[in-house]
Order: C-alpha cells, then sequence, then structure tokens
C-alpha cells in the first residue's frame, strides 16, 4: 500500500481487531441494538437519501447478501466483474453499522458514494429514516421462515464477534421469541413492513419463494426497478447468485472479514442457505413451544408464508 493512500474496507477493520469485542445491547425507542449502533442512531435517523436510492431491508440472515448480489448485478447487466470491484459491504453500505474506529460506518460509506446507491439494512420499519419513505426510494423487503431464520442467526451469532454471547440452543430459542436479539423481534419486523408495504411501495419478498424459483424473483426484481434485461442476462444473474457461487465468491462470502470480527472455524458467513434446516435443530418440545407462541403472534395479520410453522 502506498504512503497516504486510503487504508481499504479490510485494512480498516485489521487495524481495528485489537477492539472488537462482543458489544452489548442497548434498547432505542424500544429496539435492541448494538451499542455502536445506538449511541450513533441519531445520526442515521437525520440521514437523507437520494430519491434514486434502492434500499434493502431484511431482518438478519433472512437472505440480504443475496438480495444485494441480485440488485448488483441487475444494475451492472449481468457484468460480474462490474460487480467484483469491492466487497458487498462496500458496494452496499449497512446503513446504520457503526463499529470502533478506524472501520468506516456505513454513513461513512454512503457519504463517499454517489447515488444510486444501494443500501442495506436490518432497521425495522419505524426505525428506518424517514426520507426514504418521502423521497419514495424502491425498498426491497424479504421475510424468511422464522425457524430457519432463528437457526442461521444463531449460528451467525455465534461466530460474529460483535454480536452477544448467543449463550446456548434451548435459550436462544426463548430470546428470540421474546424479541430480544439485535434489531429485536422478528414478528414485528416482518410485520411492519407487511403492512406498509402499499404504501410506501415496498417489494416483499420471501427466501422460500427466491429458493424455489431464483429465475421468476429475479424477473420481479427487474421489474420492480424498471429495467429490462434480456433472458441470456437472467440467466447469467441466476446463476452468479446461486448459493455455491456467492459461497465461493470472496466478494460476497465475507472473507473480506477478518478472524478477530467473523470467526469461520464457528460458522461460514454462509452456511447452508436452505429452507427447512430448522429440522436438524428443533426438537420436538421446543417444535410446540414455538409453533404456539408463533401463532399467537402472528394471529392479527395473513403474511402468506409457504410454512408459517
Amino acid at each position: 500500500m502506498s504512503e497516504g493512500k486510503e487504508l481499504s474496507y479490510t485494512e480498516n477493520i485489521e487495524k481495528a481487531s485489537a477492539s472488537i469485542t462482543r458489544f452489548p445491547l442497548i434498547r432505542v425507542r424500544g429496539v435492541p441494538l448494538m451499542s455502536y449502533i445506538a449511541n450513533n442512531f441519531d445520526s442515521v435517523w437525520d440521514f437523507r437519501p437520494d430519491p434514486s436510492d434502492i434500499l434493502i431491508a431484511t431482518y438478519p440472515k433472512a437472505g440480504t447478501t443475496w438480495t444485494q448480489e441480485i440488485v448488483d448485478l441487475l444494475r451492472h447487466n449481468g457484468d460480474a466483474e462490474a460487480c467484483k470491484q469491492a466487497p458487498t459491504p462496500v458496494r452496499s453500505p449497512f446503513l446504520e453499522i457503526s463499529s470502533p474506529p478506524p472501520i468506516p460506518s456505513g454513513l461513512d460509506l454512503l457519504n463517499k458514494t454517489d447515488p444510486p446507491r444501494i443500501i442495506k439494512t436490518h432497521l425495522p420499519f419505524q426505525m428506518v429514516p424517514r426520507g426514504f419513505w418521502e423521497n419514495k426510494c424502491k425498498t426491497i423487503y424479504v421475510a424468511r421462515n422464522p425457524k430457519d431464520n432463528l437457526v442461521s442467526y444463531y449460528y451467525f451469532d455465534q461466530m460474529n464477534m460483535t454480536q452477544p454471547e448467543p449463550g446456548p440452543w434451548e435459550g436462544y430459542i426463548h430470546k428470540f421469541m421474546r424479541g430480544e436479539l439485535s434489531w429485536g423481534s422478528w414478528y414485528d419486523h416482518v410485520k411492519g413492513y407487511w403492512l406498509e408495504r402499499e404504501k410506501n411501495n415496498i417489494l416483499y419478498l420471501f427466501y422460500e419463494d427466491m429458493k424455489e424459483n431464483p429465475r421468476r424473483e429475479v424477473e420481479r426484481i427487474m421489474r420492480y426497478l424498471d429495467l429490462d434485461l434480456s433472458d441470456e442476462v437472467l440467466s447469467r444473474i441466476v446463476e452468479l447468485t446461486s448459493f455455491k457461487n456467492m459461497k465461493e465468491n470472496p466478494m460476497t462470502n465475507y472473507s473480506c472479514v477478518p478472524a478477530p470480527v467473523f470467526d469461520l472455524s464457528v460458522s461460514a458467513f454462509m452456511r447452508k442457505g436452505e429452507v427447512g434446516d430448522w429440522t436438524n435443530h428443533f426438537t420436538p418440545e421446543q417444535t410446540k413451544m414455538f409453533d404456539e407462541d408463533c401463532e399467537k403472534q402472528m394471529r392479527d395479520v395473513n403474511i402468506p408464508f409457504r410454512s408459517l410453522i
């Protein structure tokens, strides 16, 4: 690296790795967020997007990176090399993320990027800066079956050294049901965006639909973004965004994040990407308990999950 050259995203993380710790959660407007995010939330709330920006919103581990890559490839007409210019968190900044210096915050990266930008968030609807709705920004939301989402989040919290210690699986299920994990309640999250989808022109997708027929869902995203790509390009995008190819792609598999932050010896960032993996983790008793709680928490809204419980 030449003297005076700005440190890369990975180099900044490596430089700050000594100060990385499992940050405590602080509630902001009733939603638990990691302390660095909570302490910087006022700046996030004041963010003013450009009308051309695209927001990708999910509860953590619900297909976020997958959707980010699909959108980036659609906007680059399927040009894989253009999408290998930088890792996902640089090409598609994480709006609310904030970490110890010199790791750039999501706002730092966004301020250095010209619109139109692809912006990622895990914030529940009510905490997304109002400018996204006032400026009528295109917004894509992806929801995933709660049990698979829970399993994926559990492994992520084990390997992510900035998230609170997940503890044993038996207790983690209860934390999920009570909305005590980072970014709060899954139930409130999926319901919040669902109830606002028509008023705010949100494209609401389901992870299970994307797995069943990725070509169909890629086309839906393309139409929503007012793009018109050839069949050949769409087929290439579907292939490039397969789980296998993304897991092997250093620009999408988060291998850019060093071990002090993401301990890949515990779990890969992209672990399985399957539908139904929850059956390998829930006992019959846990399934019954979770299903009863889920039915209670979701009875006030009819979101067409493929299999809610």
